[in-house]
């Protein structure tokens, strides 16, 4: 079983940044692909970004490009969302996600989730 806890979610105004953090802990043996999802109230849950194990590859969504960095540290057990140039429709709940798998979009590969942190970007 791995533990995800997202942390870093607040206010930002349009045009700043935040920083989000998932912290894994439990089964940490090894490295898991690793994923943010995001989340409106009353609309499905989408894919912002995904890492595979190793760093070494990265997805991401049309409205993340050339915005949003996701990274991580393994040593640390953490993934991190850097978020730049923040609009008021990046206002979400943001979760993160790790897959026994692959890296991917599709957020029915993903098994483990954290509870989420809420992002709200004021203009």
């Amino acid at each position: 079983q791995v533990l995800l806890v997202e942390s870093g979610g607040g206010l930002a105004q349009a045009g700043g940044s935040l920083r989000l953090s998932c912290a894994a802990s439990g089964r940490t043996d090894r490295s898991y692909p690793m994923a943010w999802f995001r989340q409106v109230l009353g609309e499905e849950r989408k894919f912002v970004a995904a890492i595979s194990w190793s760093g070494s590859s990265t997805l991401y969504s049309d409205p993340a490009k050339g915005r949003f960095t996701i990274s991580r540290d393994n040593a640390k057990s953490t993934v991190y969302l850097q978020m730049n140039s923040l609009k008021p429709e990046d206002t979400a709940v943001y979760y993160c996600a790790a897959s026994n798998t692959i890296v991917t979009i599709y957020s029915s590969e993903y098994t483990y989730w954290g509870r989420g942190t809420q992002v709200t970007v004021s203009s």
